[in-house]
């Protein structure tokens, strides 16, 4: 998994209009904790952070205020504007290289299911793993070539990479194959708007 380089500043201003002012400036305010260390209150680079965070789970090497201070983050929890999407607040948690970390990684299906009709449910969208924060595997395939309604794909029957232990239990179902339902015409009898009318 590769590295994305992103220049931060620490702050020390806090409250809603100070997170304004960031970004207004196009940055975006963060915090990074973890080893028990004090939460380190930080601004971001929007762009720059907005394209790393296109990656799942992506290992962030911070340069913090010039150089004096280098750190790898990865990112644990996002806030977006729910209307317009740009990045409001980010908590990056602190990790060593070595360090074993456990996080979710995305679940890909590939394949076409056996002819039918049949729907695919994502039980679990993102699977927890324990992996090496710098070996955090970008997404998990898995065939679902053929299933049929009935059939689930468990937590244990996933490939991982190697290195890479689930942090779920073996017999979590992950996908499982619906039968497709039909749609039920929503017919409404006469009698039943009159009685509505007269109540």
């Amino acid at each position: 998994m590769s590295e994305v380089k992103i220049a931060a500043e620490t702050r020390t201003e806090f409250g809603k209009g100070a997170a304004r002012r960031i970004r207004r400036d196009d940055k975006v305010p963060g915090v990074l904790y973890g080893h028990g260390s004090d939460p380190l209150h930080l601004t971001l680079p929007g762009h720059d952070l907005l394209l790393a965070l296109r990656t799942p789970n992506v290992l962030i090497a911070l340069d913090i205020d010039g150089g004096k201070t280098n750190e790898l983050a990865i990112p644990k929890s996002v806030q977006r504007d729910p209307i317009k999407g740009f990045l409001e607040h980010v908590d990056l948690q602190l990790v060593k290289r070595g360090e074993t970390v456990t996080v979710e990684i995305p679940v890909q299906a590939e394949g076409e299911l056996a002819p039918g009709g049949y729907l695919l449910e994502h039980v679990l969208d993102a699977l927890p793993v324990e992996a090496e924060a710098t070996h955090i595997p970008e997404q998990v395939t898995v065939s679902v070539e053929g299933l049929e309604a009935g059939a689930s794909v468990l937590a244990k029957d996933i490939t991982l990479p190697s290195g890479v232990k689930l942090a779920v239990e073996d017999d979590a179902v992950v996908l499982q194959v619906l039968a497709a339902q039909a749609e039920e015409p929503a017919a409404e009898t006469a009698g039943e708007g009159e009685e509505a009318a007269e109540a």
